[in-house]
């Protein structure tokens, strides 16, 4: 964070600016140096050193959506440390898998946290107050960031197994993906973007804190996800951008009802889980900006958008175009290169991949293909113009009957619905099938829905019956990740559990 933090320094020097404002109000970007020098100092001396200087090591941080990351950030750039951010919420467990796997030399986080996770028994060593109020922990021992390879950030991310897994990305990486995302969506320096989706994902670190410190603007946040608050806050500050998940963007709409709150916001990016082209045209007309539907993943930090000038099928019907200097392909079964109109395995290649994951202490590479493409698993196809559509998950399948369902194919057809909000297809258990086909639908009215409407609509437009579901269950909401992002995961156990209750009333 070294490159940065120090441009961030000498323009505060030059004048100062509103650089963060949160649920405590507004914060200059010299108080943030205040307390970022503050926590230099404080790792510093536990390192045995007067020179605040390379003692940073690696730090971990609570990162939540206020001014104490920002500063955290500014301790660990003044340091020349690498900064790993986790979620309050993470559990004991997920902790200690994510500690095993960075073996950070300091941990930055409330009282509480450092209680739940046990830190004290990890770094024994005398504790600091910071951030007012926040407590300080790190080792004595020599600190060598080196063995992170060129890496300044380390983010968790959930893998397949469940555990967590440190995706570690180089400032260039950071640099890069929010350079590209500043360009496309026409900001300039000293605009207001703002954080909505927690700091302690990869992307909206690099899309919140790393972007804010390079446009040198205020970084506008809310500490709870909250539609109503977030839309008066971006309203209220004149922010002009931001990044989101599909559920966000759509309660957002909701919430607007058609006000246009937001017709000052040139665009809001939005990626990260299943989008319906009606739904998104629905909520940008009610918010009264531009909705710019993106790929991108912690590994490959927003490799693709579209531009706000694109008409609505391009923005909202599809995935955006590579940021320059990023290659994105698809590949065929047996291995050829997917022209346009076909779905293959997706691939990317670019300046904001990843070094790899945080594994015992350092940087295990990621297994890229000979050309140095990482496989996503994801499906994609690609259009004439050079855009892109992601098609689902390469393992996103129900399997009924021997047969293989897409899920993503189901979701869009459901979420074409007007009456529907938000969509999950989610496989329930059964004894002659295997699988079966449920869905969990948040409707636009808050109201019930049955299968009979569900499938009138499905055969409406043409969807295959055999692709039809047999099991609909309204919810208030779609389970959720820390991040806001659709969690599949949840969304089956609460189908599993929906579909159990039902069968024992019917039995």
């Amino acid at each position: 964070m070294r490159q940065v933090v120090r441009e961030f320094q000498q323009q505060a020097d030059e004048a100062d600016f509103v650089a963060v404002i949160d649920d405590a109000g507004s914060h200059t970007a010299r108080q943030l140096l205040d307390e970022g020098t503050l926590v230099a100092t404080a790792l510093a001396t536990a390192a045995a050193t007067t020179r605040p200087d390379g003692a940073g090591g690696t730090v971990m941080v609570q990162a939540d959506n206020s001014w104490r990351t920002v500063a955290a950030t500014l301790a660990v750039g003044l340091t020349g440390g690498v900064i790993a951010v986790v979620n309050r919420h993470t559990t004991h467990t997920e902790f200690t898998a994510a500690w095993e796997d960075i073996r950070p030399d300091a941990v930055i986080a409330e009282p509480s946290a450092m209680d739940e996770w046990a830190v004290a028994e990890r770094l024994p060593g005398p504790p600091r107050e910071v951030l007012d109020g926040w407590t300080c922990l790190a080792t004595p021992r020599k600190r060598e960031v080196s063995r992170w390879s060129g890496g300044a950030l380390i983010g968790l991310t959930s893998g397949s197994t469940g555990r967590p897994k440190g995706v570690v990305q180089s400032e260039s990486a950071l640099r890069y993906a929010a350079t590209s995302t500043i360009t496309v969506n026409g900001l300039s320096s000293g605009d207001a973007v703002a954080a909505i989706v927690p700091l302690s994902s990869t992307a909206a670190y690099c899309f919140g804190v790393y972007l804010s410190l390079l446009l040198r603007g205020p970084l506008v946040m809310t500490g709870k996800w909250d539609r109503a608050l977030a839309l008066r806050r971006m309203a209220d500050t004149d922010v002009r951008w931001t990044m989101c998940v599909p559920t966000m963007a759509l309660q957002m709409g909701a919430e607007a009802a058609g006000s246009g709150v937001l017709r000052g916001v040139r665009s809001i990016t939005v990626g990260g889980g299943p989008m319906d082209r009606g739904a998104l045209a629905r909520a940008e007309r009610s918010l009264g900006t531009k909705i710019l539907r993106v790929f991108g993943m912690s590994e490959c930090l927003g490799h693709t958008s579209p531009s706000p000038d694109d008409p609505e099928e391009i923005r909202l019907g599809r995935d955006g175009r590579p940021f320059p200097g990023t290659d994105v392909r698809a590949l065929t079964p047996d291995g050829q290169l997917a022209g346009p109109g076909v779905t293959g395995r997706a691939q990317v290649r670019g300046p904001s991949l990843f070094l790899g994951y945080a594994h015992d202490g350092e940087v295990a590479p990621a297994a890229l293909t000979e050309d140095g493409y990482l496989p996503t698993g994801d499906l994609l196809m690609t259009h004439d113009d050079g855009t892109i559509s992601i098609m689902g998950r390469e393992k996103d399948i129900i399997i009924r009957g021997g047969r293989n369902i897409d899920i993503t194919e189901i979701e869009r057809a459901v979420a074409s619905y007007p009456r529907v909000a938000r969509v999950c297809v989610a496989a329930v258990p059964d004894d002659v099938l295997g699988e079966r086909v449920a869905l969990l639908v948040v409707t636009e009215d808050g109201g019930d829905i049955d299968l009979a409407e569900v499938t009138g609509h499905l055969e409406s437009i043409g969807l295959s019956k055999t692709k039809w579901p047999e099991f609909v269950y309204a919810v208030q909401e779609l389970p959720q990740t820390k991040v806001g992002k659709l969690d599949r995961s949840g969304a089956r156990e609460l189908a599993v559990g929906l579909h159990a209750r039902t069968a024992d009333d019917q039995a």
